[in-house]
Parts: structure tokens; sequence; C-alpha cells
């Protein structure tokens, strides 16, 4: 453990907190986790997680504008359901950039755990484009993927991160919980 990594997990934490409260500094905190977790993740070859971390930053900046601008009447995104077939056709492109990922990591560079790796990347991404849409499917995704992510970094020896999506986990079933009941879906 790194006080990078120390520093990075206390920025996670924040913005996932901030996240489930609906408040749009989420994404600059989580900008600044990502980027820290870029270098921390190439450290331990999980490469598709360093990639990962790159393309969040990326989606940190649209997710803040998702979240302050796009509304008829300029009062931010509502949470909403994005429906069956939504989610399916989510999960099946998912599913193919999982294998396409993981199958370049494979073949061209010694990460650690290239297919698992990849898979998380891939579902990690629907999961963001969903949180930035304020899709309360998002919710049960990120559960899904922490879990996995926890047992993975545990594996990989970067225990205090493994900690924190230990922690993200019990976050996400509370912003799940929070955006169920405390918002007016929208279909």
């Amino acid at each position: 453990m790194s006080g990078l990594e120390l520093f990075a997990a206390a920025l996670g934490v924040i913005s996932v907190w901030l996240t489930v409260k609906q408040n749009p500094w989420c994404w600059p905190v989580g900008l600044v986790m990502v980027l820290i977790y870029v270098w921390v993740f190439f450290e331990v070859k999980l490469y598709s997680d360093m990639l990962l971390q790159l393309v969040y930053a990326g989606l940190q900046l649209y997710s803040w504008w998702q979240w302050t601008c796009v509304s008829e009447a300029k009062q931010g995104r509502k949470v909403t359901n994005l429906g069956w077939l939504g989610v399916m056709v989510s999960l099946a492109c998912s599913t193919l950039f999982s294998l396409l990922l993981g199958a370049a990591m494979a073949n061209w560079t010694d990460a650690a755990q290239p297919w698992l790796d990849a898979a998380l990347t891939g579902f990690s991404l629907v999961a963001q484009i969903w949180m930035a849409q304020k899709h309360v499917e998002c919710w049960p995704l990120w559960i899904t993927v922490d879990v996995i992510f926890f047992w993975l970094f545990l594996y990989n020896g970067l225990y205090l991160t493994s900690t924190l999506y230990a922690l993200f986990t019990f976050i996400a079933v509370h912003g799940w919980r929070e955006w169920r009941a405390g918002s007016v879906l929208e279909a």
C-alpha cells in the first residue's frame, strides 16, 4: 500500500458517497481519484483497469455535464429506469467489448488477470454510463462488479483498494435503495 493508493481510496469513498446523494461534485472528486489510480494499476500490471481509469477521466467530465447541464428546466438530470431492452443491449455490447479486450490483453501484454480484468472493465464502463445518465440500474451492476473487483484486488495484493471496493459495495447498496425510494422514476 502506498500513500498514493490511500489518497485515491479516500477520494473514491467521497466521490461515491456524493454520487449516492446526487451531488454533482462527485465528478471532479472522482476525476482526481481515477487519474491517481492510473498509476496504481500500472504498477501492479492491471492494464485493463489502468485503461478503464483513463476512460473514466473522460466519463467524469461527461457525467458532470450530464448532471448539471442536461435538462429542459436546467435542474439537472432525473433518475430514470433504463428498461429491459436497454439493459440487455448494453450488457451484450459490454460482453463483446470484454471478450475483445481480454483477448488483446492475453495475447499482447503481460497483464496479471487479462480476462477477468477486461470483463470488469467492460461492465464498469456500462455501469458508469448508466450512472452518468442516472439510470437506477447502475447500482445493481456496480454491486456485482464491486464484489468481483474486491476479490481481484485482494488477490493482487492491493489490500486497501480491495477494502475500498468492499466499501463501494455497501455504498452501492445504499445508493440503489436511495435512488429507488427517494426519486420519482420515469420510464
